[in-house]
């Protein structure tokens, strides 16, 4: 399977669905499972990170119009200009984000909350170099959006865990990123959500990260050398 598949989606794959939003797919067989959300919000509907693919704007609609998009890591451009432009809004990033506004040919706005009104504090990650994000938390109803430090997909968890580190991260995991957050629902940049009992498999993720280590690193070394090799072209 491809890394990440850069092709034109044909279709999407719906992986998250709550009251206040949906996630999808588009390319559902690529290593990378990239996955996209839309946010309900009093200012409209708020799309993160999004690969765009036929049919979404028809579920774009069923939450209203579009306030804007959002891009929560420096390489998770993905199609966020075409998705903006098609919707006439701005992409916004975080205001120490870089890289994102060389790669789109609309606005960009940069933002402290960037999710504008659906009431997310952004705390500001840089676990690597050549790596800039955030992750927004919404306390109010538990939801969490994680866009690369933590994942479902098949390329983080090794045996009985349900959420996995990012694999570079294991051997000193981000308790302190996470630390007070008592997630209802976690929302990945890659794969799909946690909705049952996300708190206790956010603690397993990082309490048993390090210790998980050698076999994660036996794992997923291969598959994690090809995404981070193809993710400096996102």
């Amino acid at each position: 399977m491809p890394a990440y598949n850069r092709s034109t989606a044909t279709g999407f794959e719906e992986i998250d669905r709550w009251n206040e939003g949906f996630g999808w797919i588009a390319h559902p067989d690529e290593d990378g499972e990239r996955a996209s959300h839309a946010l309900k919000a009093d200012d409209g509907v708020w799309v993160i990170d999004p690969v765009d693919a036929p049919g979404i704007d028809a579920l774009l609609n069923e939450f209203g119009d579009v306030a804007g998009v959002v891009v929560l890591s420096s390489h998770h451009t993905r199609d966020a200009g075409p998705v903006a432009a098609r919707h006439d809004v701005a992409v916004h990033i975080p205001p120490w984000m870089d890289r994102i506004a060389s790669r789109v040919n609309v606005p960009i706005r940069r933002d402290e909350s960037v999710l504008g009104g659906a009431g997310f504090e952004i705390t500001r990650v840089e676990p690597l170099s050549l790596y800039q994000g955030a992750i927004a938390y919404r306390e109010t109803d538990g939801t969490l959006i994680v866009p690369d430090l933590l994942s479902s997909g098949s390329a983080y968890p090794v045996g009985n865990e349900r959420i996995g580190v990012m694999l570079g991260l294991r051997p000193f995991p981000p308790r302190e990123t996470f630390a007070g957050i008592e997630p209802e629902r976690i929302l990945f940049g890659h794969g799909e959500g946690v909705f049952e009992d996300a708190t206790a498999a956010l603690d397993d993720a990082l309490s048993g990260a390090r210790k998980r280590f050698p076999r994660a690193l036996v794992k997923h070394l291969g598959t994690n050398l090809r995404l981070f090799a193809a993710a400096l072209n996102e």
